[in-house]
């Protein structure tokens, strides 16, 4: 396979479907970026934190990712947002109820 030159990659990544994935606020957050089917980059948000199981929004991962293929978030095709909010909200009750009678002021606030 002939090698490529530095302007023909730059054009390729430019025209490249770019994908992100993320995922976030439930265990262990991360990011992924996709190009034209191929994986770039993938992260997870303690690896940045340092903080074990971070569930916060995934920036310093997206910005890994991002950083890593060269890109800017303009460039993006499509962003996808894991969540299986009804899994999530199952095991709310049970997290507080193992923590009762204290989970049940935090089962409350957070089902507001």
């Amino acid at each position: 396979m002939p090698q490529q030159n530095e302007s023909t990659q730059r054009r390729r990544e430019r025209d490249a479907m770019h994908v992100l994935g993320i995922a976030a606020f439930y265990h262990d957050s991360a990011a992924a970026l996709v190009s034209d089917g191929r994986v770039v980059s993938a992260a997870q948000e303690e690896r940045f934190t340092r903080k074990r199981h971070d569930e916060s929004f995934p920036t310093h991962a997206i910005r890994h990712c991002l950083e890593t293929a060269g890109i800017t978030a303009e460039q993006l095709d499509f962003v996808g947002l894991y969540e299986k909010p009804l899994t999530k909200f199952e095991r709310l009750p049970e997290t507080y109820l193992a923590f009762a009678p204290v989970g049940f002021e935090s089962l409350a606030k957070d089902l507001r």
